[in-house]
């Protein structure tokens, strides 16, 4: 009789050790996925790199061209990759689209830093055609918003695929006179 209460014995003491063990695995992952694998919302900085060409003129007709150099910042702070596919950003004048900028697919590596440098020819005629442009220039800056959206995959520890949308707006603003330029930008990722 001894013998029958051996084996329930080591049979109850297996599935308590085992109970505790996943129990313990999935306070684990739950706070693995509370902290460490929440999402966070990349940092994107479009940073203008300078004026490349400005050409201004009032008289006979108004002209303008312009070109600006960009450098693109793409911060992920996550502890997935980030793989996001051919893009087009957007830049807006007063709620009118005045350029379209190419964004090539790249992969943003977890916790890493891109930097990709693009052009942006400002649609001239789409500029001067909008009521509010000469009062701006006399004002001395033009302010304009910029918007991108990058469709992608997260991967996180190369098993786990998800996919992803990170968005961007910059404010953007040119100082005429100075020709500099300042802009400030927000981000978020949505999964």
């Amino acid at each position: 009789m001894t013998t029958g209460k051996t084996p329930r014995r080591g049979l109850k003491i297996c599935c308590g050790i085992t109970a505790i063990f996943l129990v313990i695995v999935v306070i684990v992952l739950t706070t693995l996925s509370l902290t460490l694998l929440k999402p966070k919302d990349p940092k994107i900085n479009a940073k203008p790199v300078g004026l490349e060409n400005i050409q201004f003129s009032l008289f006979p007709n108004v002209t303008l061209n312009v070109t600006l150099g960009m450098l693109i910042t793409i911060e992920n702070r996550n502890y997935g990759s980030f793989m996001y596919k051919n893009s087009t950003a957007y830049v807006h004048y007063r709620n009118s689209v005045v350029a379209e900028v190419p964004i090539e697919g790249e992969l943003v590596p977890a916790r890493g830093k891109i930097n990709t440098t693009t052009s942006v020819d400002l649609n001239a005629e789409t500029l001067i055609s909008n009521p509010n442009f000469i009062a701006d220039v006399t004002s001395g800056s033009l302010n304009m918003t910029s918007t991108a959206s990058l469709h992608g995959k997260v991967s996180l520890l190369k098993i786990f695929k998800f996919p992803a949308t990170a968005f961007s707006t910059c404010n953007i603003s040119f100082f005429i006179l100075t020709k500099s330029i300042d802009s400030k930008c927000a981000s978020k990722i949505k999964l």
